[in-house]
C-alpha cells in the first residue's frame, strides 16, 4: 500500500535541501506535466523529482559548470530562453523543452513513468 503524503509533510521531511515552499506548481519537462516545489531553482526542483540521481550529478550548483543548462518557454512569453536551472526559480506553467545530456541522463527515470 503506498503512502500519499500532503505537500506540507514533503515540505517538513525534505526541507534541507529545499527553500521553505507551501505548494506545487505544475510545470512541463519535456511534454510531461510534474509537480514541484514553489520559491526553488529548476535545480532543486528536479532533485525533488529525482533525488536517487540529481545529487550525484556533476552538478556543481553555482553557475560554473554549465551542466545544467535548460531551454524553457515561460509563461509570459513568446519564445524560449536558455537558462541555467540552479540560478533560475520555477514558476508555474514554465515549459522546459531542452536538457543538457546531464540532466537528461539524471532525469531519465522521472521522464519515463
Amino acid at each position: 500500500m503506498e503512502i500519499v503524503r500532503s505537500p506540507e509533510d514533503l515540505s517538513s521531511q525534505m526541507a534541507e535541501p529545499f527553500r521553505p515552499y507551501e505548494h506545487l506548481v505544475k510545470i512541463k519537462v519535456l511534454g510531461k506535466t510534474v509537480e514541484v516545489p514553489e520559491k526553488n531553482s529548476v535545480l532543486r526542483c528536479f532533485q525533488f523529482l529525482s533525488p536517487e540521481t540529481i545529487p550525484y550529478g556533476r552538478f556543481c550548483w553555482n553557475q560554473d559548470c554549465q551542466y545544467c543548462r535548460i531551454r524553457a518557454k515561460l509563461p509570459d512569453d513568446d519564445e524560449s530562453r536558455e537558462m541555467l536551472s540552479c540560478k533560475f526559480i520555477a514558476m508555474a506553467g514554465m515549459e522546459i523543452t531542452e536538457l543538457s545530456p546531464e540532466l537528461k541522463a539524471c532525469l531519465r527515470p522521472v521522464l519515463r513513468k
